[in-house]
């Protein structure tokens, strides 16, 4: 603990999570919720062996990500999430090499989202959201290496979704409250594992009836977007399917019956269909 305070003198409060009981090394960071005023110390790169770190809850924390924490080669897990930081994402994070979770939500990020971070060979977790990024999603993001948790919502994101997203399995994708337009299409596919996939609040405009559904999807919100056609059949197999959102859009035809649902015991209501160009059946009004 002392030599935590020596290097982060202006903490009022350092949670060590992990002290390694033999060499007293520094193996994880936790802050959250203090009074804490300022920036990010640059000094945190002296803790080498440093593995988790977590700066959560900061309202006064202010300023860059420095570039001193891409010296910290065993960082596998970092979380800055609900400060007032500002300024790009720094491209230096792919320095990281061991790092797997990569949360940088609610805070004041800005400009565009370095194309490099796929490179991070055991990165499957990473959350942008809630901040004020722009520019399109990097084409390199149909690169992860492994299947990828990825939430890029609220932000001010614009452009084409890349094709390449669909060479990626994600586990989770969310793209909601953004500006981004295209094919979203890709993400779709009866062999792919999303548990969620949350695309609402764009442009995005393509073929409803020709997509694919993974058995997996718990959350499914595509409204508030362009995108046509009918409903397939085929989500009706959807079995862990629990949220439902395809309003506000421009699809036709009838609502699929015959739900397979395993773990939602009440029916949809029409706030799941409505505001489309000629949707029908339950639970809007009868086909003619």
């Amino acid at each position: 603990m002392d030599g935590c305070r020596s290097i982060i003198s202006r903490l009022k409060m350092c949670k060590l999570r992990h002290v390694n009981d033999t060499t007293n090394r520094v193996l994880g960071l936790d802050i959250a919720s203090v009074d804490l005023h300022g920036t990010i110390p640059p000094s945190l790169s002296k803790l080498h062996h440093l593995q988790r770190l977590r700066l959560h809850k900061l309202p006064n924390l202010v300023g860059p990500i420095p570039p001193e924490l891409g010296q910290l080669p065993l960082l596998g897990y970092l979380v800055i999430s609900w400060t007032n930081i500002s300024g790009p994402i720094p491209s230096f994070l792919t320095n990281l090499r061991s790092l797997s979770y990569l949360i940088l939500s609610f805070n004041r990020l800005s400009g565009p989202i370095p194309p490099s971070l796929p490179s991070l060979p055991y990165l499957y977790a990473i959350d942008l959201s809630r901040n004020l990024l722009t520019g399109p999603i990097p084409e390199s993001f149909g690169h992860f290496l492994l299947s990828t948790a990825l939430d890029l919502s609220h932000n001010m994101l614009s452009g084409d979704i890349p094709a390449s997203l669909g060479n990626v399995n994600f586990s989770r994708i969310k793209l909601s409250r953004n500006k981004l337009s295209g094919d979203a299409s890709v993400l779709f596919g009866k062999d792919k594992v999303a548990d969620t996939i949350d695309i609402s609040r764009n442009s995005f405009e393509f073929d409803f009836s020709k997509v694919g559904f993974m058995e997996s999807l718990d959350v499914l919100d595509i409204s508030h977007n362009k995108i046509y056609g009918s409903i397939p059949k085929q989500i009706t197999e959807a079995v862990y399917l629990q949220f439902l959102n395809v309003s506000y859009n421009r699809m036709c035809g009838e609502i699929p019956t015959g739900w397979k649902l395993k773990y939602r015991s009440e029916s949809w209501d029409n706030s799941s269909f409505f505001h489309n160009r000629c949707l029908c059946g339950v639970p809007l009004d009868p086909c003619k």
